[in-house]
């Protein structure tokens, strides 16, 4: 973990290597000033843009965030369509800045089901990016984590059958096994999960990569969310006690 250059007590501030977060609340931010949910959304935007800078300035290695879930598409269609506009819009602004703040874009579900326009732009963000060696910003599209666990099985009774692997013993499958087939099988879990928005609970999201995972839930609408509140739930996760199923040493 990187430092902040803060203090808790005599320790120093340590920056999470993989934050994750469920951006929540842009809806809700929209209508209590009267406006269109895409607004909300369009808003949001700004803060993903200050998190990334955020967590690229101070050393996160990756930043993990729910854009588009796979139970989004229930929405009613002008606001998925603005949300992938806004997608779209938000590549074509910030992949020069992005490239040169050496980050990573990567996609993380079953993105090439979206909006043609929205998956060609995202295809180019990864091309663009795909040799920085900076944080490794990985953008939940069209993503579901039953659906994920359910594909990797099915992908893996898949290479077995075709002869592609050798089918182990039934005992030998375990969680390595699996993880290699997840969408994030090259990805450390994450540390951090924060959502926002006031709401808690996690809508089928990494649900098998947060087994350890520490959970923050804020009340701050995701529009309202930037450096200072991201570094807020820094400053909780640093007072947690991370023990991963056993005891604190003496």
């Amino acid at each position: 973990m990187s430092s902040v250059g803060e203090k808790i007590g005599n320790t120093e501030l340590k920056m999470p290597e993989h934050i994750a977060v469920i951006m929540d609340g842009n809806g809700r931010w929209a209508s209590k000033r009267g406006m269109p949910r895409v607004a909300g959304h369009n808003a949001g935007m700004k803060s993903v843009e200050e998190i990334v800078r955020t967590c690229s300035d101070e050393g996160v290695k990756y930043l993990t965030v729910y854009a588009f879930s796979t139970e989004n598409w229930k929405r009613p269609a002008e606001e998925v369509s603005g949300i992938f506009n806004i997608m779209v819009l938000y590549i074509r602004k910030k992949i020069r800045e992005l490239n040169e703040n050496n980050v990573r874009i990567r996609a993380l579900g079953e993105w090439q089901q979206i909006p043609e326009s929205a998956a060609k732009s995202m295809q180019y963000a990864m091309d663009q990016t795909k040799d920085n060696t900076g944080l490794v910003f990985n953008v939940c599209v069209n993503y579901g984590s039953r659906r994920e666990i359910a594909k990797a099985v099915s992908s893996m009774i898949r290479d077995y059958q075709a002869g592609e692997k050798e089918m182990p013993p039934a005992e030998e499958i375990d969680e390595s096994l699996i993880n290699s087939y997840l969408f994030t099988a090259d990805l450390p879990d994450p540390d951090l999960i924060i959502r926002t928005g006031g709401e808690k609970r996690i809508s089928n999201f990494l649900l098998w990569q947060c087994a350890y995972s520490e959970f923050i839930f804020s009340d701050v609408l995701w529009p309202d969310f930037g450096r200072e509140e991201l570094l807020e739930c820094v400053r909780e996760f640093n007072l947690r006690h991370r023990r991963f199923g056993g005891l604190d040493k003496k």
